[in-house]
């Protein structure tokens, strides 16, 4: 066995939204090889390490990624080219010090990414281990629970509501391959439901379904009685969660400073909208909030944290974008109680497992999560047997079954 990295290629494909993105492939001396992709994401944070676009209108809108594939054949694979791919943090460290940047602008966090998860994933064949277990040793040993978007809305569909995500998760089902069985007999039923209305059964960038319901309480409704249908019982076996993604209709002056644009222009000030989501969880089977919040809210998300933190999950994503600084800092301050985990946003594989060690360590609940635009690759389904809860949208395109799929071949 020979772990020395002898080459390092990339190139520029598409991701399930058909923007460019890229794969890395890395070659070891002994001659295995392993290929990985990054996604890209629609609501982002605005602290998350930059993706190097080429910004040539000419070309795929500007959003090529030609100069962030040229960086890793000019400057990463020259640097790590005689590296031993088993030292991740070494490799990952090397490549930052190449960047020298506090959000990787000079390479892309993308160019960094690909390269960085392609080495663990030769590392881990070199070593004849699964992924998942090269990863997390004996802290990775069984499948997490998933959060299945079945309601695409705001950012990610044109759906009339502006929180972007009704999700419903199977905690109370085991194995994972029921929790799986249950996610797709529920999309199914809704899809009944929604014709019933006469309601479009398209479906939004991560698969779930893009209705023009007329309300949050719609949504929750529609989702509670496609859950009956399919035979399980909400708020038992079944629960439902939401992603506010409330960064996205936060405007900074003025009291009431969530703006409702697209479910009839309502101004909402921090406790409004706390108030709101109280009743929610009041009146419906919720055990998680994401985004509750916009990243600048700090006060609102104390506020937040105060009247819900022990009733059900508060999600930072935009919040903390996978950095171990935000984090730290939501920590002590007693903000929020769970974190989504995004490779993509924080740009290596160590500072990602670093951000999970922080938080598990602080009892802070960890999701693995996808992006809007992704690709076939499964890399963060290994990456969430370390977690006990994975968001990869509905079960529905190939990009979302893609990591699915690979949870059923670990755990079966």
């Amino acid at each position: 066995m020979n772990t020395t990295i002898q080459q390092i290629k990339a190139r520029e494909i598409l991701d399930s939204r058909g923007n460019p993105t890229i794969e890395t492939e890395v070659t070891l001396a002994d001659g295995r090889r392993a290929r990985a992709s990054v996604p890209g994401g629609a609501s982002t944070g605005r602290h998350e390490a930059k993706e190097a676009r080429d910004g040539d209108p000419a070309r795929y809108g500007g959003k090529g990624v030609l100069q962030a594939v040229e960086s890793i054949r000019a400057a990463i694979a020259p640097a790590l080219q005689g590296m031993d791919a088993t030292d991740q943090r070494g490799i990952d460290h090397c490549m930052l010090e190449l960047d020298g940047t506090a959000h990787k602008e000079r390479l892309g966090a993308n160019a960094i990414l690909s390269v960085s998860l392609a080495v663990a994933r030769v590392a881990a064949r070199a070593v004849e281990l699964p992924l998942y277990r090269y990863l997390g040793g004996v802290g990775a040993h069984r499948p997490p629970c998933p959060m299945f978007n079945l309601i695409n809305a705001g950012m990610h569909s044109d759906a009339p509501i502006d929180f972007q995500e009704f999700m419903i998760v199977p905690r109370g089902l085991n194995p994972f391959s029921e929790a799986l069985r249950c996610g797709s007999e529920v999309f199914h039923a809704l899809r009944d439901v929604l014709r019933a209305k006469g309601l479009s059964t398209a479906v939004g960038d991560e698969g779930g379904y893009a209705p023009a319901l007329r309300s949050v309480q719609e949504a929750l409704d529609a989702l509670l009685t496609a859950i009956s249908r399919a035979g399980y019982r909400p708020g038992e076996e079944v629960f439902l969660a939401l992603d506010a993604a409330a960064g996205t209709f936060y405007e900074s002056d003025g009291d009431r400073r969530y703006h409702l644009r697209k479910s009839g222009d309502a101004a909402l000030s921090s406790a409004e909208l706390i108030a709101l989501y109280a009743d929610l969880v009041e009146g419906y089977p919720i055990c998680s909030i994401e985004d509750g919040c916009a990243d600048e809210d700090w006060e609102g998300w104390l506020q937040l944290t105060r009247a819900l933190g022990k009733r059900c999950m508060l999600v930072g994503d935009d919040l903390f974008v996978t950095n171990p600084l935000f984090l730290q800092r939501g920590i002590e301050q007693g903000i929020a109680n769970a974190i989504l985990i995004k490779p993509n946003q924080i740009g290596t594989l160590s500072e990602t497992l670093d951000t999970m060690r922080l938080a598990t360590s602080h009892a802070y609940t960890t999701i693995v999560s996808h992006r809007s635009g992704e690709t076939c690759d499964s890399f963060i389904a290994d990456l969430s047997m370390l977690s006990p809860f994975i968001k990869a949208g509905a079960p529905s395109r190939g990009e979302r079954l893609a990591k699915y799929n690979r949870l059923l071949e670990i755990s079966v």
